[in-house]
């Protein structure tokens, strides 16, 4: 499931402040760790909790910026979380590339902005169903969090891949809802041709039959 990059961001923040963190996750890659140095911490103690968001924003190592685009991504192919191996805009263009390609290449995604159209979508996808429809709820913490424009700018910039990944993943999940949609016209089109097709043979195989000859009883009555 992807999100909008910005309702995503704040959501990731809102969740921080309370607490949350991620001190488990080991973010192996090419079979090692990243060292304290590729990826520092963004704070001290515990957690980071109360963290106000123009804390959260300042800290250039936080895995909230872009994190879409690197949890899609083959890391791998820029050398992990060490950011000397190549410059960043090298580095971020081939980092979405490998995002975009690998969703492409996914049977089914969805987008927590379309909940009926990704239950639509994921239905068709395995011929499976749920018992009950998805609920689009957009009163979440996020939508309660008032940005001012040059907020909001600045979030989208530090999250311009996942921006970008967004743009194309919304036009391509859009596409692919519309060709299911059309599957399942074209599917329903051929059932009622068969249904006809089926009613019409069978009407002309009575009509061809020969007429019901009287029964051994009613012979024998009018005997």
């Amino acid at each position: 499931m992807l999100r909008d990059p910005v309702s995503r961001y704040l959501s990731e923040w809102k969740h921080v402040q309370r607490g949350a963190t991620w001190k488990t996750s080991l973010h192996m890659c090419d079979g090692r760790a990243p060292t304290q140095a590729e990826l520092p911490s963004c704070y001290s103690g515990d957690d980071w909790s109360g963290v106000t968001l123009g804390e959260f924003m300042a800290c250039p190592h936080n895995l909230a910026n872009n994190r879409q685009v690197r949890m899609l991504a083959d890391l791998s192919l820029v050398g992990c979380y060490n950011l000397s191996s190549m410059g960043e805009r090298e580095r971020g263009a081939i980092l979405l590339a490998s995002a975009m390609s690998n969703l492409k290449n996914m049977a089914f995604y969805g987008l927590t902005e379309f909940q009926r159209k990704t239950q639509y979508l994921f239905e068709r996808t395995f011929r499976l169903h749920f018992i009950a429809a998805f609920t689009q709820l957009n009163s979440t913490r996020a939508a309660g969090v008032e940005l001012q424009q040059d907020v909001r700018h600045r979030i989208e910039r530090l999250n311009f891949l996942d921006v970008q990944l967004y743009k194309f993943a919304k036009e391509l999940f859009l596409q692919r809802v519309q060709f299911a949609r059309q599957q399942e016209r074209q599917e329903r089109r051929w059932q009622h041709e068969q249904k006809d097709h089926q009613s019409k043979r069978q009407s002309e195989e009575n009509q061809s039959q020969p007429a019901t000859t009287e029964d051994y009883a009613s012979q024998v009555a009018r005997w």
